[in-house]
């Protein structure tokens, strides 16, 4: 039997990893100890829609858990969360935005990897069929040699979770998965509710919409052969993300490296300065950690 707790319930993805377990038992080896969030309406939901017991502060499972699910709606709270879990080397689940200080996403993947932590979680996006899909249609040159592509999602400039941060790491995850990690720099462009940002590749440019307010998702591939992609949902998507948990509980090894996990963290933190400074910013880099 595999002892969890969650840590931050402010959001879907405590309930949907919950039900996975306590409503649909898709887990009967994983015990939830109890959860923790700071707000009062998440506890409620919580207790009324679980039952389960909600700690008084975040590091109460230390030591009697054998992984952490961390989904606090504002990532400023995702290390701090982890940080009493550390030393104990357990598998940890991490939503996004995983932090929005580089410095900050440096040290804590360091500290895990020091610690063996193995890690999963950042958007859901990524699960996406047709961006595994794409993905390998940039790596292989399937449909001849790439000249770009188009990403779009959504933002919420404006909240009490971040601004930018909060929603941001969908489409950067997404077009890093598909177009590679730590793109050279990027050039944002606001104009009312919608940012576009073109991402500088070494051999090509990749647009990224973000759109305020407007939750669809969209992703393209341009190639020789033309313009390959299209609209995906995140249905059925969560239930992959608890499953690369599971994997973790049972021995697996992470799917990606601490650098590649971070990595969505430099390409925000990049456009966020382009959309202050109205110039092209470099994406900054870092050597494997």
């Amino acid at each position: 039997m595999y002892r969890i707790a969650i840590l931050g319930c402010e959001n879907s993805h405590a309930d949907a990893f919950l039900g996975f377990i306590l409503k649909d038992n898709k887990y009967p080896d994983i015990e939830v100890v109890g959860v923790y969030t700071d707000e009062e309406e998440a506890i409620k939901r919580m207790k009324d829609n679980f039952g389960v017991y909600c700690a008084k502060s975040f590091d109460e499972f230390v030591g009697k858990v054998d992984g952490v699910i961390i989904t606090a709606r504002d990532g400023k709270n995702h290390y701090k969360y982890a940080k009493p879990y550390i030393a104990s080397g357990i598998p940890m689940f991490i939503d996004k935005p995983i932090t929005s200080d580089e410095e900050e996403a440096v040290k804590f993947m360091k500290e895990l990897k020091a610690a063996g932590v193995r890690v999963t979680g950042g958007s859901i996006c990524p699960h996406a069929q047709l961006v595994d899909d794409l993905s390998k249609i940039v790596k292989s040159e399937s449909e001849g040699r790439v000249y770009g592509g188009y990403l779009r999602g959504p933002v919420s400039m404006s909240n009490a979770y971040g601004n930018f941060f909060f929603y941001a790491q969908h489409v950067a995850e997404v077009t890093e998965k598909i177009f590679g990690y730590y793109p050279n720099s990027v050039k944002a462009n606001v104009n009312a509710n919608v940012n576009c940002v073109v991402v500088k590749y070494d051999n090509y440019d990749v647009n990224m919409t973000y759109v305020d307010g407007n939750y669809k998702y969209f992703a393209y591939v341009s190639a020789d052969n033309g313009m390959i992609g299209g609209e995906y949902t995140l249905a059925g998507l969560s239930i992959l993300e608890m499953e690369n948990f599971y994997d973790l509980l049972n021995g697996k090894e992470q799917k990606v490296s601490y650098r590649q996990f971070i990595a969505p963290v430099f390409l925000m933190s990049a456009i966020e300065r382009s959309i202050n400074s109205g110039k092209e910013e470099a994406v900054h880099k870092i050597e494997e950690i």
